[in-house]
């Protein structure tokens, strides 16, 4: 599984021109089975949970997201080895 961290960059002021294009990056995620949950942080920008990928495919990803392209977000990603997790989040500690 891997953890992204959305941080606003410095073109943030520009985020609603692309938040239609981001949203439809969001949703191929999802539509390819890869991300598990996406929201916003209380410190600003967003975190995405990733499951199925190695980290080198997520970070091609990653690097796809027309936010990041633009510098309105920088992205940090963690590969995270789970060791527990409750029965309904059994599968992503299943990753490859």
């Amino acid at each position: 599984m891997h953890i992204i961290l959305l941080k606003f960059g410095d073109n943030k002021s520009s985020a609603p021109q692309f938040m239609e294009a981001h949203n439809a990056w969001i949703a191929k995620g999802f539509a390819d089975g890869v991300f598990q949950c996406v929201g916003s942080m209380d410190v600003g920008g967003g975190f995405i949970l990733a499951h199925g990928e190695e980290k080198d495919v997520i970070l091609q990803r990653v690097m796809l997201d027309p936010f990041v392209e633009q510098n309105i977000v920088t992205a940090e990603v963690y590969q995270v080895d789970l060791k527990r997790t409750t029965p309904q989040l059994a599968h992503l500690g299943k990753d490859y």
